[in-house]
């Protein structure tokens, strides 16, 4: 009789030693394959958004024709600057589109820059890298003293 109480008892730690070492594998393998294949959900780059990237580039070229228009009429470079600006962020404004929150005010400056000194930068002494970058700082600097409470992309 003791040989089958021991017996017994024996299966049972033994059991329950089983079912702690299987709990802790499953355990695992669903904290592995939950961390595999829901990894933390991370905000991609609103840059990357190719509509946010289509309002970006209507926008610049929008710029970019109001303000080379300005100057082939014989207007300055800061009114054509501040006319381009104050013209374009009228249009901005009254966008319906949910993108114009997501652009940022650098990059559409650099992308302005380059369609700007492409289009029409020979006419005012501004080509290539040297031109875009000083034109970026340029529309920074205007933009700023132009519209101080405004948002470009809001």
């Amino acid at each position: 009789m003791y040989f089958f109480i021991k017996y017994y008892y024996l299966c049972y730690v033994y059991y329950k030693y089983l079912l702690g070492i299987l709990f802790r594998f499953v355990f695992s393998l669903v904290l592995i394959g939950f961390v595999l294949f829901h990894p933390i959900i991370t905000f991609a780059s609103h840059t990357s958004d190719p509509s946010v990237n289509l309002l970006q580039k209507k926008i610049s070229k929008n710029f970019s024709k109001k303000f080379c228009n300005a100057i082939q009429n014989g207007l300055s470079k800061d009114e054509s600057m501040t006319s381009a600006i104050i013209k374009t962020e009228n249009i901005i404004s009254f966008s319906y589109s949910p993108q114009k929150k997501l652009i940022e005010k650098e990059d559409l400056a650099n992308q302005i820059s380059i369609n700007v000194i492409n289009d029409c930068g020979w006419s005012f002494g501004l080509i290539g890298k040297e031109g875009i970058n000083y034109f970026k700082s340029y529309f920074l600097e205007i933009y700023e003293k132009t519209t101080p409470e405004k948002k470009l992309s809001s």
